[in-house]
């Protein structure tokens, strides 16, 4: 059995633990810039999901405002809602005609992308 001098074991011993301190840095330094891309996709989808929603807000108040601004559709019970450009159309309504008035306002709407007419005739 050969001996191993104390100086070499304890320069062995460092040279694992550096090495060791090597690859956690490097792994930590991989951990920060993957957080790094979370975070910014995050702040990414936050700010498209506003945006969105204040985009699909105006939506809603522009098909309202041509509803009520419309003879066929001025009086009903109709209400709106928007997601992602998409109209929804709920309530009662007298007839099909108002239905499909009511309809066809919601989709000439400037940045509607389709309607779902979900009106009910009596």
């Amino acid at each position: 059995m050969k001996f191993v001098a104390p100086t070499s074991l304890l320069t062995t011993l460092l040279l694992i633990l550096a090495i060791g301190g090597i690859a956690w840095a490097q792994s930590a330094s991989e951990s920060m810039h993957e957080a790094g891309e979370s975070a910014e996709s995050a702040v990414s989808h936050a700010y498209h999901g506003t945006a969105t929603a204040v985009t699909d807000t105006a939506l809603t108040t522009k098909v309202k405002t041509a509803l009520h601004d419309d003879k066929a559709t001025t009086g009903a019970d109709i209400h709106v809602t928007t997601v992602a450009g998409v109209v929804t159309l709920r309530g009662r309504v007298a007839s099909g005609e108002v239905s499909d008035r009511a309809q066809a306002i919601a989709q000439n709407t400037s940045g509607v992308k389709s309607v779902k007419n979900k009106l009910k005739i009596p």
